[in-house]
């Protein structure tokens, strides 16, 4: 599947993208606030991550920036479980930072979402990445409640969080979603 935003293009990862992602990744600063990846990031990380199989009905993106000399690899975002509940997640590369295209991911993995017959979506970030927070908050996520830990495989330890979700209407007038030229385009 493929999602093309207003500015992005998101697609598969593929495993000849592994050299990339890891150029991007390996960057203590961004897999700290990942819940999932592991620090130090190493090529065989990018490796497994690049090549694997996605589960039906959570897809997983690389998101690119279009340019003239072809889209450059800047980030991931997609779905995928915890504690039984479907859950987004995603990372943009420092050098990409503070340009909005976090929220526009989040906004075109939510379409995907939607489609897909999903209706609710949690998400969250540890509490010392509020930056993180603005983002889901702009892409219509609400908090969920106070804060509880959650493991961190970076810091190898539960880390002090901030839980969201979103119920997705699946007519996609959801509050807060953005206007129109925000609504992404997918094709199979």
């Amino acid at each position: 599947m493929f999602i093309r935003s207003e500015r992005l293009f998101l697609r598969p990862g593929w495993p000849e993208d592994w050299q990339e992602l890891f150029c991007l990744i390996d960057d203590e600063g961004i897999v700290r606030n990942l819940a999932r990846a592991p620090w130090p990031y190493t090529p065989e990380h990018a490796q497994e991550f690049s090549a694997r199989v996605q589960e039906t009905g959570l897809p997983s993106f690389f998101v690119t920036l279009p340019g003239a000399n072809g889209a450059k690899l800047i980030g991931c975002a997609g779905l995928g479980r915890h504690n039984g509940e479907i859950e987004l997640g995603y990372w943009i590369a420092r050098d990409q930072w503070g340009r909005g295209f976090a929220t526009e991911a989040t906004r075109a993995v939510l379409s995907v979402a939607r489609a897909l017959g999903h209706r609710r979506i949690v998400a969250g970030h540890f509490l010392d990445n509020p930056a993180s927070g603005r983002v889901l908050e702009k892409a219509g996520f609400r908090t969920v409640s106070g804060t509880a830990n959650r493991f961190s495989l970076a810091r190898g330890e539960h880390v002090p969080s901030k839980r969201y979700e979103i119920t997705l209407d699946p007519c996609g007038s959801d509050p807060d979603s953005g206007g129109d030229e925000d609504k992404p385009r997918m094709a199979a």
